[in-house]
């Protein structure tokens, strides 16, 4: 069983979120985080910044590692996620510059940068808490549809839909890049805590399948209900699918949100 928290809107659900990191941060101040990039993830750095510089939440003594690069891209383009992360997050929290972690988008050698990731993660203890949305198609970090579940951190070719919607993040003159390096599975599912964050009623049908249906590898997000310590965040529009349905047998609606307003 996994904890459903449901709330009213985009912004809910991105305070809700940013409040349930901090959470984890207070509790651990040297907590290892598993961080994600996108649309949706937006607002909730937009929270961590504010409580961060209201003094609520210290991330100097944190370690973070994002889930994905694009690779083949010069990590200052303005489209790199290494980019990303500057604009939304790394620039404005006190985070410690050799406590961030990213996969290079330009290795020597891709499966050495691959196995180095992971053998970083590994030698942190591993990740306390990943922080991951859900593809239209179900992917998690660039997990497409049939990666097989005890995938590590690898090179993964990237699926039409996926580049056709990360294609948004290009210039008219610049080609969105085929492949990148992303954590694998394993690497998701051996994190102590994972919170799955959802927003907008696109995400309706893909959280419904992820969540109630049977887990297969053409879902991947499906794999976290196998997960000892999940934890989903989703906006009305989001989850409508979802809670109408009887194998949703708990969630939290507001009042479990007062937990979180607290901080």
């Amino acid at each position: 069983m996994f904890s459903f928290v449901l709330t009213n809107n985009y912004q809910e659900m991105s305070r809700v979120a940013a409040r349930f990191i901090v959470k984890q941060v207070l509790q651990e101040e040297k907590s290892v985080l598993g961080l994600p990039t996108g649309e949706t993830p937006k607002g909730v750095y937009t929270a961590l910044v504010r409580l961060c510089r209201e003094g609520v939440v210290n991330f100097s003594k944190v370690t973070t590692f994002n889930l994905d690069e694009y690779l083949g891209i010069d990590p200052d383009h303005r489209s790199s996620f290494y980019s990303y992360m500057r604009e939304h997050f790394w620039d404005h929290v006190n985070l410690k510059r050799d406590r961030i972690h990213i996969p290079s988008s330009l290795p020597k050698d891709e499966k050495v940068e691959c196995t180095r990731y992971e053998q970083l993660i590994s030698q942190e203890g591993g990740l306390d808490l990943i922080v991951i949305g859900v593809g239209i198609n179900g992917h998690i970090g660039f997990n497409e549809p049939g990666t097989p579940w005890g995938t590590l951190t690898h090179v993964c070719q990237l699926s039409t839909e996926t580049r056709k919607r990360e294609g948004a993040r290009f210039q008219e003159n610049d080609r969105s890049p085929e492949r990148a390096i992303t954590m694998g599975i394993k690497t998701i599912m051996h994190a102590r805590k994972v919170l799955l964050f959802a927003s907008g009623r696109e995400k309706a049908d893909i959280l419904s399948e992820a969540l109630l249906n049977a887990p297969t590898p053409n879902i991947p997000a499906s794999v976290l209900q196998l997960h000892p310590c999940l934890t989903v965040i989703a906006d009305r529009a989001a989850a409508e699918k979802s809670v109408k349905k009887p194998a949703l047998k708990s969630f939290h609606t507001q009042e479990s949100i007062q937990e979180f307003e607290l901080i």
